[in-house]
């Protein structure tokens, strides 16, 4: 990933929070077929390894983890909020003319190495912690129990298990932080305006952190 110094970001607190909010990684790997990328619900424990682990499963009918090797490597992308950037927003563009539409985002890309689990106790430990996380916001949450034994350990027999050992993470938080105070502090609001909360609020703390 092409990443401007000014765009850059190396905390990895930053990183992780990324990962936990928004779960739903890419998984992108190179096996005996070529290229493949699959959209994966990931958990992450950043206490695990050197660097954090990766925990995930897919269907036992997906191919990718026959075609990719144990110890491989693999990418996993996760994204926040993104959005289409107007030149209109930018107080300086109505002085000189000189601003082009853009896009801004948030992702983390979570490089390291993968292994197949196929151990019932892992899977069972992580559909349970999956569900537990994820139901959390229902007014009744639902949990394995509640469906019989039988049918989960058939279930657990249709998945397959991926853990990734975390070697290298690379941020990019891209919030205009190239342009002028004046024109960041209007998108920030602009943004919150239009009802994109999350990222205006994050272009208005990228300006903070450098007070």
């Amino acid at each position: 990933m092409y990443v401007p110094a000014h765009f850059s970001v190396s905390d990895e607190e930053a990183l992780f929070r990324l990962i936990r909010e928004n779960p739903l990684g890419v998984l992108v790997t190179r096996g005996r077929g070529g290229l493949d990328a699959n959209h994966v619900p990931f958990e992450l424990d950043p206490s695990a390894g050197e660097r954090g682990v990766l925990r995930a499963h897919v269907a036992r009918a997906n191919p990718v983890w026959r075609e990719v090797e144990d110890g491989a490597e693999v990418l996993a992308v996760f994204r926040a909020e993104h959005v289409y950037v107007s030149p209109n927003w930018f107080p300086s563009k109505h002085e000189f003319h000189k601003q082009v539409p853009t896009w801004n985002y948030r992702v983390a890309h979570a490089h390291g190495n993968i292994t197949i689990r196929h151990e019932e106790p892992f899977l069972r430990g992580l559909v349970g912690r999956l569900t537990t996380v994820h139901e959390a916001t229902q007014p009744k949450p639902w949990k394995m129990s509640d469906a019989p034994e039988d049918y989960i350990e058939a279930m657990l027999r249709s998945i397959v298990g991926i853990e990734i050992a975390i070697t290298r993470l690379v941020g990019k938080f891209k919030l205009s932080q190239n342009r002028e105070l004046r024109d960041r502090l209007s998108l920030g609001e602009a943004l919150k305006r239009q009802g994109d909360i999350a990222l205006g609020q994050a272009t208005l703390d990228s300006i903070e952190t450098l007070k």
